[in-house]
């Protein structure tokens, strides 16, 4: 529902603006490059009156204030070139709804970023063959494949927009964050951070988590600013589909104010998360990752050229011409930080939670259109995981606190993790569904255990080093192991040489790096924990999909025997959307199911129930619908995907029968996921609050325990990594 007017929100600016003094400079000369490439040859897109009311000139000299006139002149051909080319690509493709003219002229667009390119044809080409050689000298290889990458991003993923116009869809609010970061361009713009502060990010670090969430957050607050401020001019005046406010309008059911307000909130919260990642992220991962003061230096460089253009692109928002006046500028130059800012989501909201809370819900009946189907070994897989979890020591005391298990037999009968593994995979043998059991009850046993052994000491020092050791008993090639010091260890040391033996090194590798995601997410846990802070909502759904295990046992589909994927086709738009969709899916139904035990019997803070709580600022059951909504709207996209997308994928590259057969064989296997997640949920005895008690709470019993006498106990842990001669792929039992 449309407003007659549209206001502009109350923005956080934290850091104020600054221009650049070359700002003159810089206006004249992509005026003459912009006429020299024939951008004004084509009044219907451009003409030198209009850019210049644009003035994308002071747009660089705001966002980058303190790079020499060259750079600075470079930075803004770039600016010109993709604004350009947005609209270029609007009128020429958009407008006519021609898909295929579009995807050739994408393709076309790669062979410019190299070192010989073609004869360019139009001015988008002839702009990228001119900025390319005056851009990439000065930068590593690596810095280079990282532009390719997301300058194809934002190129290719215009088809994302154009889909979504054919057919006249809205996305998800999911889909739509994760698909705009692409197509938006701010991972591009901090990529050009890097080359105009003189900040490259150091090789081995930029996919750190760290420098990922600051980049994805900056990216995510750039584009939702965007959004507001280009509403009236992408939605009322072009037929725009792809907008934050136009998302939450329809995904909500509300007005565009409440929708602008939920954006902005977002926003808000992200900026907010840059923050909280820049203070209390980083500085461990100098210390984690032994960086050095000149790779520190150039990091930090990163955070404030990310920071100045936050500043310096609202400023820009609120004087360019590109974007219809609203009734109110939205916080003009300057800050802006005011206490709602401070208070509301992302802010001292997020670190206000009671643990212990005494909640109900009512559980939705979530959407799911595919049946479950059973393995005939399910009952011998029952058994065998008891005998193999008694065997790791998953019923004994853990050391360290007080005298108890974790679990028992009768637990884990109760889980019945079996029933699981059994409907994730119907048609495995005996023995791999044993296996698959196996990997449940660990990733199972190890969730619960680190909260317990590590949480209640708020022991991150400690989960590291654990973390550390567990990376040990997963060898790529045959190598000594650890000898195994507590039940978790040990399953890992069985589990790993069982799984991967036939596995060449390159699938080695990409199974252990989702096993790796696993284990440090449960880190990432204890670290909010420790702060008392609820996630933001984004972070918590990406960091979902590592903490729930969904890559790992993905993973494991992905490998099948007899599996012809390209590597190539699991990066399309088409496979990730759809496999992070289910597992989204997943993910969100655990959380509806396990609210109650997590919020009141465990005092957790990551359930996405309580994620939009404390977001939204409702109650349990408007939360838990929120997830319901959430969890639905991303099974529609996976029925979607498989049923339109992926076969018009699959024509386009005229892919092989083998290749076909692969691809259905993989949609049919996350059904069967997804499916078999959600049976599991409502029949096991994991959740239901009759089968729960209070903790009793965990105290570190090794050693001295009084104050002060945190070293003795790091130097007692930092003793368990001493190397040994147990020869790889030893299973040890009790």
């Amino acid at each position: 529902r449309l407003m007659s007017s549209y206001t502009l929100p109350d923005f956080y600016l934290p850091h104020p603006p600054r221009l650049n003094p070359h700002l003159e400079t810089a206006r004249v000369h992509t005026r003459a490059w912009a006429a020299a490439m024939g951008m004004f040859d084509d009044p219907d897109i451009w003409d030198e009156q209009r850019m210049e009311a644009m003035d994308y000139g002071l747009m660089c000299a705001y966002t980058h204030p303190d790079c020499p006139a060259t750079e600075l002149n470079l930075i803004t051909d770039w600016y010109v070139w993709v604004f350009y080319f947005d609209d270029h690509f609007l009128e020429t493709f958009k407008r006519s709804r021609d898909a295929e003219g579009a995807q050739a002229y994408l393709d076309r667009l790669d062979a410019f970023m190299a070192d010989v390119p073609p004869e360019p044809a139009n001015p988008v080409e002839r702009g990228l063959a001119d900025l390319w050689p005056r851009t990439v000298p000065a930068m590593s290889p690596s810095w280079r494949d990282r532009f390719v990458r997301v300058t194809r991003d934002l190129t290719q993923e215009s088809m994302w927009e154009l889909f979504h116009i054919e057919r006249d869809a809205v996305s998800n609010p999911i889909e739509y964050i994760e698909e705009r970061r692409k197509v938006g361009g701010a991972p591009w713009s901090a990529a050009l951070v890097e080359h105009a502060a003189g900040a490259e990010l150091p090789a081995r670090l930029a996919g750190g988590r760290p420098i990922r969430v600051l980049t994805e957050s900056f990216a995510d607050a750039v584009h939702l600013r965007n959004d507001l401020f280009s509403y009236e001019r992408e939605v009322r005046q072009e037929g725009e589909l792809s907008n934050c406010v136009l998302v939450c309008e329809r995904f909500f059911g509300c007005d565009t104010r409440q929708a602008v307000k939920i954006t902005n909130d977002l926003l808000t919260s992200r900026l907010h998360q840059f923050e909280h990642t820049a203070l209390t992220e980083l500085p461990p991962f100098f210390t984690d990752e032994a960086v050095s003061p000149a790779e520190q230096y150039r990091i930090l460089r990163y955070v404030g050229g990310l920071q100045d253009w936050q500043a310096g692109g609202h400023a820009w928002h609120t004087a360019s011409s590109r974007y219809t006046k609203a009734d109110r500028p939205g916080g003009a130059l300057g800050m802006n930080v005011s206490r709602a800012h401070l208070t509301g989501p992302g802010g001292l909201r997020n670190h206000t939670h009671i643990p212990y809370a005494e909640v109900t819900v009512r559980l939705p009946q979530p959407y799911m259109p595919f049946p479950v189907r059973d393995n005939p070994a399910l009952d011998a897989a029952r058994a065998a995981d008891v005998e193999w979890s008694a065997a790791m020591g998953f019923f004994d005391p853990v050391p360290g606190i007080p005298a108890t298990a974790l679990w028992t037999e009768q637990k884990l009968v109760g889980f019945d993790l079996a029933l699981c593994a059994s409907g994730i995979d119907p048609d495995a043998s005996a023995g791999e569904l044993i296996l698959a059991t196996n990997w449940l009850a660990w990733g199972t046993y190890g969730d619960d255990y680190y909260p317990q052994v590590f949480g209640a000491a708020h022991d991150l020092a400690g989960a590291k080093l654990a973390n550390r050791r567990l990376r040990r008993f997963m060898p790529i090639d045959p190598a000594p192991t650890p000898v195994p010091l507590n039940a978790v260890e040990r399953g890992l040391a069985d589990l790993w040489p069982r799984t991967v033996g036939s596995m060449p090194p390159e699938a080695r590798r990409a199974f252990r790096a989702a096993v790796e995601d696993m284990i440090d997410s449960w880190v990432w846990e204890l670290a909010n924990h420790a702060q008392n802070r609820v996630p933001d909502p984004i972070d918590y759904i990406e960091m979902r999909r590592r903490t729930f295990g969904s890559d790992m046992t993905m993973s494991l589909a992905r490998l099948a025997p007899g599996r012809r994927i390209p590597a190539e086709l699991y990066r399309t738009r088409e496979l990730t959307g759809m496999a992070n969709a289910a597992q989204d899916y997943a993910c969100l139904v655990n959380d509806l199911f396990s609210y109650e035990k997590e919020i009141r019997f465990e005092g957790e803070l990551h359930n996405g129930v309580l994620v939009m709580q404390t977001f939204f600022g409702c109650g349990p059951q408007e939360g838990a619908a929120v997830i319901d909504a959430l969890l639905t709207s991303r099974m529609r996209q996976f029925e979607h995907i498989t049923t339109v997308d992926l076969p018009a994928l699959l024509d386009r590259i005229e892919a092989c029968d083998a290749v076909r057969r692969s691809v259905a064989g993989y949609v049919t296997e996350l059904q069967d996921w997804m499916a078999a997640i959600l049976r599991w949920h409502q029949r096991t005895r994991r959740y239901p609050a009759c089968e729960l008690t209070h903790p009793t709470v965990a105290r570190w019993t090794q050693g001295p325990t009084g104050l002060g006498t945190v070293t003795a106990r790091l130097a007692s842990l930092a003793s368990f990594a001493a190397p040994s001669t147990v020869p790889a792929g030893w299973a040890g039992t009790r």
